[in-house]
């Protein structure tokens, strides 16, 4: 590889690096970050996405959908740099849209709680505390049947209603982490509830 990063390659050195990245070739699939990388995440990722964060993460997906997909990438008479940019718009449009969709669901939860606070008084029930309790042993039933480390994440953030970076310092792993362990963790949940 004669270049790794500054000035970008000629279609053909391009071409050449593509395809040994295709047939598994680290360096070249390292080669094809330097290049595009950088460029990819200022001039793409970050003028639409001003979160760094965010943005670091979409860059990171997008390179490893590049490299889980370059097989497929067949060169043309234009750069790698357009298909890359194409992925990592479209990550960058599924961050905005996971957004507007947890925004949505808070407004109507927190809709939702706030009528029913000012409508209605729960009526108490000489059950309700029998209830309570075996509701309570089936989630606790239901928890030992699942992954540990899954267990824990429902217990933290559910349970004792932690918020998600107390629950992902607890786990020791990354905010972003422990939502793919939580959101699996609901999934494991679902699959053995009830007991």
């Amino acid at each position: 590889m004669s270049q790794k990063e500054g000035k970008p390659p000629s279609l053909e050195e391009e071409k050449r690096v593509i395809i040994l990245a295709q047939q598994g070739d680290r360096d070249a699939a390292s080669q094809l970050y330097h290049w595009f990388g950088i460029r990819i995440f200022r001039s793409v990722i970050l003028t639409r996405l001003p979160d760094v964060d965010q943005a670091e993460d979409v860059l990171w997906e997008t390179f490893r959908i590049v490299f889980e997909k370059i097989a497929q990438f067949q060169p043309q008479q234009r750069s790698i740099f357009f298909w890359i940019r194409k992925i990592a718009i479209n990550l960058v449009i599924d961050c905005y849209r996971k957004q507007v969709k947890k925004h949505k669901i808070a407004e109507a939860i927190l809709a939702k709680d706030a009528l029913d606070e000012v409508m209605s008084t729960p009526e108490k029930s000489p059950d309700q505390g029998m209830e309570r309790a075996e509701s309570r042993a089936m989630i606790e039933k239901s928890l030992t049947k699942i992954n540990t480390r899954y267990a824990l994440a429902l217990r933290l953030r559910l349970l004792e209603d932690r918020d998600r970076e107390e629950c992902a310092a607890q786990l020791g792993v990354s905010v972003g982490n422990f939502d793919v362990i939580f959101h699996r963790a609901c999934k494991a949940f679902r699959d053995n509830y009830p007991p």
